[in-house]
């Protein structure tokens, strides 16, 4: 995108906090979503959010566009940040009470419950991980990343992020089976 490559620019040469602003607002809601569908919190969303991109801003010098997309590295960053959230503290579980009112829908939300629930407990597991599988598959999962942009993010081979990933991916269903 020429006109991220010129907030960019602005940033880095002149410190511009309106390009800044404008970088921050065109990416804000994408890696809030890709922060929240990982944290299940609202709060640790906006939190790990913030701290991704005062983090990419003092770091926007060493982004190269020659190795990845600006959005790819701003993914990376944020999974980063997710990792580290992961690290200070372990997950609470989601509790979700169904009222008489809600029984004609309870069968939906049963269903909705467990997609939460096993969501949960993946990310606990893949969050046991070593952080490069667990960055690999953040971003290839989370963020749709594709393999060729993870490899040129990471810096590594795209056929050594397939395996981390195919390897994790077994690793996940050998723990859970068939469970959805």
């Amino acid at each position: 995108m020429e006109q991220e490559q010129k907030w960019i620019r602005a940033i880095v040469k002149r410190g511009s906090p309106k390009a800044a602003d404008a970088l921050v607002r065109a990416y804000y809601d994408e890696i809030y979503k890709f922060v929240y569908w990982q944290t299940g919190n609202r709060e640790d969303a906006l939190d790990v959010t913030q701290e991704c991109f005062i983090s990419a801003l003092r770091s926007l010098a060493s982004y190269d566009p020659k190795k990845s997309g600006f959005r790819t590295w701003l993914h990376r960053v944020a999974s980063h940040k997710v990792i580290d959230l992961r690290r200070k503290r372990v997950a609470a579980p989601v509790f979700v009470e169904i009222g008489e009112a809600d029984a004609a829908g309870a069968a939906d939300w049963t269903d909705f419950t467990e997609q939460i629930q096993n969501q949960e407990r993946v990310e606990r597991f893949v969050s046991g991980t070593n952080p490069n599988m667990q960055e690999v598959f953040r971003l290839r999962i989370y963020a749709g990343c594709s393999f060729p942009e993870i490899a040129a993010v990471m810096a590594e081979p795209e056929a050594a992020v397939k395996a981390r990933y195919y390897r994790l991916a077994a690793a996940v269903r050998k723990e859970f089976g068939d469970e959805r």
